[in-house]
């Protein structure tokens, strides 16, 4: 990936978050990774492993103990376990 189109990029604060709190954020997620993706061409590589900074309070304690427990995964994965865990009411709980 070249330096040039790294720069257009949005800085990681402009990303959406997971805090895990919210009803549908986890959707909103998953669509602004998907279209940033896939506007930039982004390596799986790459979305991966900012997943450390997107993921805040409870999601980002889910996050570690996934991580350590899974190893590291493609985004298609993670798109997986994320709608597995929070598209459905028991994340509440």
């Amino acid at each position: 990936m070249g330096q040039e189109i790294l720069k257009e990029v949005p800085k990681l604060k402009e990303w959406p978050q997971l805090s895990g709190e919210g009803e549908y954020e986890h959707m909103e997620l998953i669509r602004g990774i998907d279209m940033m993706k896939e506007d930039f061409k982004l390596p799986e590589g790459l979305v991966t492993a900012i997943f450390n900074t997107l993921f805040t309070r409870s999601a980002h304690r889910w996050f570690i103990k996934f991580r350590q427990a899974h190893g590291n995964q493609t985004w298609t994965w993670w798109k997986t376990q994320i709608i597995m865990k929070w598209a459905n009411n028991s994340w509440r709980f």
